[in-house]
Order: structure tokens, then C-alpha cells, then sequence
């Protein structure tokens, strides 16, 4: 007799019913967020079935869920949009609680279960690189938020130290407000002083002191008063410590993903692509994964990585919409890499070229771009095969 479970969990207790298709309710847990608690929550259902036999149900990731697949346990992950499309099947009135939940997630098991497949671990090298990867990502938008607010600040008082250099968030420029938080702090300023600040600062770029400095002059004068203009500049230098710390970071974080992507055989073929780089290979990588079953056709793919529209269609009407659902960090990659490939890829180039044509906007021209390439890539994931522009050529035709 097949059994189901359903665990609806928590950051404080989770709840748990498991349902055998005759007998309502079999086993229904509500067990604390701690030690004794999952080692409750995985051996009681055991006294039930075999913990191969018991299939159990589950909405979001977590350490609930390595228990019991360490555990033994088929975990079968279902998406919170299928669950709040069933709940009015079982609560007309709008109702929730956790308990019940649980038993809707494993009574959903018990009647679709065929329709959802089971979560099968990716190896812990791709778990290590997608935690390095996502929390790189985190920290840069984190750095990209601090830098607004800085330059939002400093163009109300300050605007020279905003229009001197190209970006606000660059080793430099931090360290140039730093060193000069307000206008008073800079007067005199020359060229000699900003060629030694450079020169300090280890600054190859390609400006010269005397063109930075005609920047700075040529900038709006702050017309802050000097009680005013002093506390804006502690503030700026308060903001510029943490900006500064994150980019040292996210620069570590950066050669540790491109040392740990370029280990990995997966990660070969990737970066076999045109422009796909280190980090967005690691990118796209981190989010595709090790277990090939995943994606058994290059649709589903497409479908996760976003870069395919939603049809509505319905007797004589039709409509094509933006899709919504889907795993943006692996859209946000695929983009990026595509975006970046038509500047080295001629058929890339014509692919993107030929969507702007058609008249569409430079973001769905890349979409269009990045579907073209998934299929490509997808085909080389699959066979554990490196890129070769000649092969794809030959074997697949593209239509944009």
C-alpha cells in the first residue's frame, strides 16, 4: 500500500501528516525546530513504512529537507503556486494552519504525485560553488545599493567627488571621497596632489590628473552651508567604509569562484562558450547543476531559466506574455552571457541583430538570443561535449 507524506515546515516547528489513502490520517507531528525534534520528526514515521516507501512532500528548501533525504526519505519538492491553486479544494472558507497544510501537501501526493518528481542532491562541489556564487551576487547588490546611496548623498553636496571618476564604487573614487568627504576638504587640490593620490592608490586609468581634475571643476558647486556640508561629509565617509570592505570581498569571492569553476568538468564546457568568462559561467553553472535528469529536454530548460514566453490561448483568442515563474538567477546569467556573446560571436551578433529588426526592445532581443543559446548549451551539457562553433553549424539550425 503506497504511502504519503506531506511536512509543511517552519523556522520554529514543523508539522507533518502522512496519509495512506484509506485511513484519513496515519501519523500527524508537530515537533520543535531542534535536535530532538528532527530526530523525531524522521524516525516516527518509520514505525509507518520503510522510509524508501514513504514519499513525503515539501514547499521550500532547507535543513528540514537534507535531514530526510539524508535520511533516506524521496522528497518531492512542490511549487507554492500548486499549492495555493489546491487550497480552496480543501478549505472553502479561506482557512490555514500548518497541520493542515501538511495533510494537504501529502492528499495532493496522494491524487498528482505522478506529475512531480522527486529531488535528486546535486554533488557538493556544485553546493559549494552556488552558495559562493549566490552570496557574491548578494554582496553586490548590496555594494551596488550603498554606492546609489553615496552618490545620491554626494550630488547634494558634493557633486565633483560623484563626476571625477567614471563610478562611484570603484577602489578610487571611494577612496577619493575617503580622502576629500567635502568640497572645503578638496580646495586645494591640484594636479601634482591628485597625480600622488593616484599614484598612491595604485590608479592606471586611462585620465590624466589635469583631465580628473577639470572634471572636478567643471562639476555643479555644493551650495551647502559649512555646519551642513561637514556633517553630510561624516556621513559619506561613514558610507564609504562599508563599500570599500565589500569590494575587497566580493574580489576574493571572485577569484575563489573562478578557481573553483574551472576545476570542475561541467565547468569547462561552459566557459567553452563565446564571452561566457569565469564568473557568469560559474553563474549558469551554480543554478543548472550536476543531475542531467533534471532536464531531460532543452524546454524545461528554457522554461526554468525564464527565456521563454507564456501562451494563453483560448478558442479564437491568443496572447504571449513575459514569463514570471521561473529561476531568475539562472535568467539574469543567461542573459548576461548572451548579451556579452554578440560581441564575439558573428551568428550571435545576427541572431540579436535580426530580433531588433523585428522591433524588439534590447531586453527581449537578448531573451531571444539567450533561448537560441540555451539550446546549443543545452545539447553540450548533455553530451559532456565542449563547445565547437563548426559542429553547431552543422547539426543545429537556430530560428530566432
Amino acid at each position: 500500500m503506497p504511502f504519503h507524506a506531506g511536512l509543511d515546515w517552519g523556522g520554529v516547528s514543523h508539522a507533518m501528516c502522512v496519509i495512506d489513502g484509506v485511513d484519513p490520517v496515519l501519523v500527524r507531528l508537530d515537533v520543535r525546530h531542534d535536535s530532538a525534534g528532527l530526530a523525531d520528526m524522521v524516525g516516527r514515521p518509520k514505525r509507518v513504512a520503510a522510509p524508501a516507501e514513504l514519499r513525503i512532500a515539501i514547499e521550500r528548501p532547507g535543513l528540514v529537507v537534507d535531514t530526510l533525504v539524508e535520511a533516506g526519505y524521496p522528497v518531492i519538492p512542490v511549487h507554492p503556486n500548486v499549492v495555493k491553486a489546491c487550497r480552496p479544494r480543501y478549505h472553502a472558507a479561506g482557512g490555514k494552519s500548518d497541520p493542515g497544510d501538511a495533510f494537504m501537501l501529502a492528499d495532493i501526493l496522494r491524487t498528482d504525485g505522478h506529475r512531480f518528481r522527486p529531488l535528486v542532491p546535486v554533488s557538493d562541489d556544485f553546493l559549494a560553488l552556488r552558495a559562493l556564487v549566490r552570496g557574491r551576487d548578494d554582496l553586490v547588490a548590496q555594494r551596488v545599493a550603498l554606492a546609489n546611496q553615496l552618490r545620491n548623498l554626494l550630488e547634494g553636496f558634493w557633486p565633483g567627488a560623484v563626476a571625477i571618476f567614471a563610478a562611484i564604487d570603484s577602489p578610487i573614487a571611494l577612496a577619493f571621497v575617503g580622502r576629500y568627504p567635502t568640497p572645503d576638504s578638496a580646495s586645494r587640490l591640484g594636479e601634482k596632489r591628485l597625480a600622488s593620490f593616484m599614484a598612491q592608490h595604485a590608479d592606471r586609468g586611462r585620465r590624466s590628473p589635469a583631465d580628473l581634475l577639470a572634471r572636478l571643476r567643471a562639476a555643479p558647486t555644493g551650495l551647502a552651508g559649512d555646519a551642513e556640508a561637514g556633517a553630510k561629509g561624516e556621513l559619506a565617509g561613514a558610507l564609504v567604509a562599508i563599500p570599500e570592505r565589500l569590494v575587497c570581498e566580493i574580489a576574493k569571492l571572485s577569484s575563489h569562484i573562478e578557481h573553483a569553476v574551472a576545476q570542475l568538468p561541467d565547468g569547462k564546457i561552459v566557459m567553452s562558450f563565446p564571452r561566457a568568462g569565469r564568473i557568469c559561467a560559474a553563474q549558469i553553472l551554480a543554478e543548472l547543476g550536476d543531475v542531467r535528469e533534471r532536464f531531460l529536454m532543452q524546454d524545461q530548460l528554457a522554461a526554468e531559466a525564464g527565456v521563454c514566453p507564456v501562451t494563453h490561448a483560448s478558442g479564437k483568442s491568443r496572447g504571449v506574455v513575459f514569463r514570471w515563474a521561473c529561476n531568475k538567477n539562472l535568467r539574469l546569467a543567461f542573459t548576461c552571457f548572451a548579451d556579452n556573446s554578440r560581441h564575439a560571436s558573428a551568428w550571435a551578433a545576427a541572431v540579436y541583430r535580426k530580433a531588433r529588426d523585428r522591433g524588439c526592445k534590447h531586453p527581449h532581443a537578448v531573451r531571444i538570443l539567450a533561448r537560441a543559446w540555451l539550446q546549443v548549451l543545452w545539447r553540450a551539457w548533455r553530451n559532456k561535449a565542449l563547445y565547437d562553433p563548426q559542429q553547431r553549424r552543422a547539426a543545429i539550425k537556430i530560428t530566432a
